[in-house]
Formats: structure tokens, C-alpha cells, sequence
């Protein structure tokens, strides 16, 4: 037996909505408002629908906001992180700033006790070079004191052995010994000395030239006397 029509046959009030979703297909009953006397069950179909419907809005939604919280998450767990890599990298500036601060000091700590030490290195090479110089000007000082004394000694012994006979060389000696002045040099200063010690020198290379002139001199004397002799000798034998 068939059933009744107005259950199995689609009224021309009534008309089918179809799901989007392609997977699963559904179909909703909707009545119309206008419809009057309508069967009860058509009333339970579409509050099922709705609710399905409901559900599956409430779903995307609730993706939506999961998909939308996981953004802000991420956002910030970003954005911490590149706040704490930030504060890594000032704490590692500050330390590189203070570590050269410190290599800088040190440096100049360094650099200052150099320039102290070559400048004590400085002032003492200065008084032993002062020190040196006074100690050389006491040693010129005591030998040319010294030559003196002796030269005068010499010249005193001399005199006081031949008497009153005095060659034409006792002579000059006496001369020069008479003409030779005392030296004083306690006052004179390093150059001063210099050419005081030069002057005597060239006194004593003089003094040197003529006592060498002299005595080419009285070897040619000497030599005259003796051939004279000879001949003087020969012509006696006649």
C-alpha cells in the first residue's frame, strides 16, 4: 500500500536546501512560514538541520580562533624572542664596551710607566755622563799638572849639573824653561781644556822638531871635527 501524499510526494510550498559541503551532503527541509496544518515531523527535520548547522559554524569558528590564537602566539613568542636575542645582544655590547675600556686603561697604565722608566732611564744615563766627563777632566787636569812638574824638575836637575857651563843647546833650555808658564787650568772648562791640551801639543811637537834639527845638526858638526882631525893627523905625517 502506498503511503499518504501529502508524506511522500514534495509539495509545491516546500523546497530543499543543499549543504556546500561537498563530502558529506545533506539536505534541510525548510518550512514555510506561510504553510499552515504542516505535519510535525517536517519541525523536528529543520531543528535538526539548524542545529547541525550551528555546530558546524561553531566548529569553524573555534578553528578560526585556534588558527587566529596560534598567530598571536607565535607573534609574541616572536616578539619575546627577538626582545631577549635585543638584551643578549646589548648585555654582549656593554661587555665588549667595558672589556675594551679596561684593555685601554691597562694600555695606558702601561704606556705611562714606559715613558717613567725611560725618563728615569734618561736622567741617569745623563749623570753618569756627567760623571764620566768630571772624572776625564780631573784625569786631564792631574796629567798635564804632572807634566808640568816633571818637565820643570828635568829642566832644574839639568841646570843645577852642568853649573855655570852652559852649551848653546843648556841655553835654549834655560830659555824655553824661562819662557814656559805655570798652568793654570783648575778654572777652564771641558772645551777650554781641549785647547789647552792642543796648544801644548803642539808646543811639545815643536819642542820635538827643533831637538831633532839639533841633533842632525851636531851630527854634522861632529862630523866635520873628525875628518878635520884627519886631515889635520895627515898632514902631520908629512
Amino acid at each position: 500500500m502506498a503511503p499518504p501524499n501529502n508524506q511522500t510526494s514534495m509539495d509545491p510550498n516546500m523546497f530543499l536546501v543543499s549543504q556546500q559541503e561537498k563530502k558529506k551532503p545533506f539536505y534541510m527541509i525548510v518550512r514555510n512560514p506561510q504553510m499552515e496544518g504542516a505535519p510535525p515531523v517536517l519541525d523536528c527535520y529543520c531543528n535538526n538541520a539548524l542545529l547541525l548547522l550551528q555546530d558546524i559554524q561553531k566548529k569553524r569558528q573555534n578553528k578560526d580562533l585556534a588558527e587566529l590564537q596560534a598567530l598571536i602566539d607565535n607573534h609574541f613568542e616572536g616578539r619575546k624572542k627577538e626582545e631577549e636575542e635585543l638584551l643578549s645582544l646589548k648585555e654582549r655590547i656593554e661587555k665588549r664596551r667595558a672589556e675594551r675600556a679596561e684593555q685601554q686603561r691597562i694600555r695606558a697604565e702601561n704606556e705611562k710607566e714606559r715613558q717613567v722608566r725611560l725618563a728615569e732611564e734618561k736622567v741617569r744615563r745623563e749623570e753618569e755622563d756627567a760623571k764620566r766627563r768630571i772624572e776625564d777632566d780631573m784625569k786631564k787636569k792631574k796629567a798635564l799638572t804632572s807634566m808640568g812638574a816633571t818637565y820643570s824638575s828635568y829642566l832644574a836637575k839639568a841646570d843645577q849639573k852642568r853649573g855655570k857651563k852652559q852649551t848653546a843647546r843648556e841655553m835654549k833650555k834655560k830659555i824655553l824653561a824661562e819662557r814656559r808658564k805655570t798652568l793654570n787650568i783648575d778654572h777652564l772648562n771641558e772645551d777650554k781644556l781641549r785647547d789647552k791640551a792642543k796648544e801644548l801639543w803642539d808646543w811639545l811637537c815643536q819642542l820635538e822638531t827643533e831637538k831633532y834639527e839639533f841633533g842632525e845638526k851636531m851630527k854634522s858638526q861632529k862630523y866635520e871635527i873628525v875628518s878635520l882631525r884627519g886631515r889635520v893627523q895627515g898632514l902631520s905625517k908629512l
